[in-house]
């Protein structure tokens, strides 16, 4: 299923500026508690200008599916994926894969996608990012956080989309001991009653931005589940700051 425009002009790259575009842009403040929110975008880039960074992304990057490990088990990730990011930096590591690193120059539209982002995020100083291709339904990322200490305490993550529509689902982390102070394990609670269990869920659409802040990394975990019905392609790009 081709979900973009055949006949599409990549070369005009850059956004057209609007004066008035941060006036257009809603934006919808999820407050997770203990210093945890979510701020979701639902269309920060125009549909036109989406669809021609969707074609050079998916045409012009270097995509690789690396084999990774997770309980101490191998197999392919089930996404593929690139890392772009300042030079000088501590390099990413995560379940025993080192990307390449790639330079913002090497793609310079990319710049404008962080430009962008930047804009929407006044304050936001980001220079690294991962980008992941969705192929399908069944390409997807199980729950985990960002947590690695590159990204200091508190990181701001920033979550831009292209393509097709898919969920990204927030779950809030059981407590090691029990909040109502019992003794039962946090794996046990959480089995007994996972439907109490705090969770939100996102419809990523084409061109929108989610972000990450405060604690979110420390109490919360997120997935983008597989979906049957999913059948285009998705490109993801996750901006954060190395420290």
């Amino acid at each position: 299923m081709n979900i973009y425009p055949s006949s599409m002009n990549v070369l005009k790259l850059k956004a057209v500026p609007n004066e008035n575009r941060k006036e257009n842009v809603k934006r919808e403040t999820v407050d997770l508690g203990n210093g945890s929110d979510v701020v979701y975008i639902q269309r920060l880039i125009p549909s036109d200008q989406s669809w021609k960074w969707f074609q050079y992304l998916d045409e012009h990057i270097p995509w690789t599916k690396p084999t990774i490990r997770v309980f101490g088990k191998s197999f392919l990730q089930p996404r593929e994926t690139c890392y772009v990011a300042t030079p000088g930096l501590t390099e990413l590591t995560y379940s025993g894969y080192q990307p390449q690193t790639y330079s913002w120059d090497d793609y310079p539209p990319l710049k404008d996608m962080l430009e962008a982002v930047h804009n929407a995020l006044p304050g936001s100083s980001f220079n690294s990012l991962l980008l992941n291709r969705y192929n399908g339904g069944n390409d997807y990322v199980g729950w985990h956080s960002d947590d690695e200490k590159l990204y200091g305490p508190t990181p701001e993550i920033a979550s831009l989309t292209f393509g097709c529509e898919r969920d990204f689902v927030l779950k809030k982390k059981p407590c090691k001991k029990s909040c109502d102070g019992s003794d039962e394990p946090a794996s046990k609670r959480l089995k007994k009653g996972s439907h109490d269990v705090d969770q939100h869920k996102f419809r990523l659409k084409h061109g929108s931005l989610l972000v990450m802040r405060g604690y979110t990394q420390r109490d919360w975990i997120h997935s983008v589940p597989k979906r049957a019905k999913a059948e285009g392609k998705r490109i993801n790009l996750t901006f954060r700051r190395v420290f």
